[in-house]
């Protein structure tokens, strides 16, 4: 066994032991089924919701209001930083304002949001779409003023044009600050699809739980939690795999260095 997959084991040793020591518990009597239903019973509901149909009908509305905001805001944010990354002049126009934007909480924003755009879908977007801006725009700025000024001096010297220089040295060294704001950006976007979620909806993970709380149906709401962090965990295994392709040539980002 190499010692990747020894550790890649040991990463998942933690929460088997939590899942053992939650059932045994649960079936001692040590927990209240009625607060914390054993993992074995979760299980039951999560079949049964699958079999059903009624588990993938949430899970697929829940997926595509994220991957809709995080398209939508990735490509803002993206477009934003490179704006002020590369240009004085946007970052004075634009920064403040956007920082201004960034420290307002969502519960703030979900009263106009409301107002602006009703309880359509166009408004859980939106609110995914926001939270994915502020991290990709500010790792974008970020990546692009870490550049190594002897780079840029040394590709102007040799009569680089500047699309080539942007391609061949500033998104090459600025892409592992991006690809890190996709990270936060994928956690980000399924803490706000939770809040926008809990506007008027009949669809999707967080309407699940809303309604599994009116009637008290706790095994519903541990599995929506469950769900949640496995997503969570797929996704960002999906943004490291993205970093070991696109950035071979770092050596902290190179199969088998991490």
């Amino acid at each position: 066994m190499s010692r990747r997959t020894l550790y890649t084991a040991l990463s998942w040793l933690a929460p088997l032991l939590v899942l053992c020591a939650w059932e045994s518990a649960s079936r001692l009597g040590l927990i209240a089924q009625q607060v914390m239903p054993a993992p074995s019973r979760v299980a039951e509901t999560a079949w049964e919701l699958a079999r059903t149909g009624e588990l993938f009908l949430h899970l697929g509305a829940s997926l595509l209001r994220a991957a809709a905001g995080f398209v939508i805001g990735g490509g803002v944010g993206f477009a934003l930083g490179v704006a002020v990354g590369f240009s004085p002049l946007a970052h004075a126009l634009l920064d403040r304002s956007i920082q201004m934007v960034r420290a307002v909480p969502f519960l703030a924003i979900l009263p106009l949001v409301i107002v602006w755009f009703g309880v359509d879908e166009s408004g859980k977007i939106f609110l995914v779409s926001l939270a994915v801006l502020f991290p990709i725009y500010i790792n974008t700025v970020l990546g692009i003023r870490q550049i190594d000024p002897k780079l840029m001096e040394l590709a102007k010297v040799t009569g680089m044009e500047w699309p080539a220089i942007v391609r061949r040295i500033v998104l090459p060294g600025a892409m592992p600050s991006i690809l890190t704001g996709v990270r936060y950006a994928l956690a980000h976007a399924w803490l706000a699809l939770v809040v926008a979620e809990t506007l008027a909806t009949t669809k999707g993970i967080g309407f699940l739980a809303m309604d599994a709380r009116e009637f008290l149906q706790t095994d519903v709401i541990l599995l929506t939690i469950i769900i949640y962090a496995i997503i969570g965990v797929a996704a960002d295994a999906l943004a490291r795999l993205l970093e070991t392709k696109l950035l071979g040539w770092h050596p902290n980002f190179a199969k088998g260095a991490r």
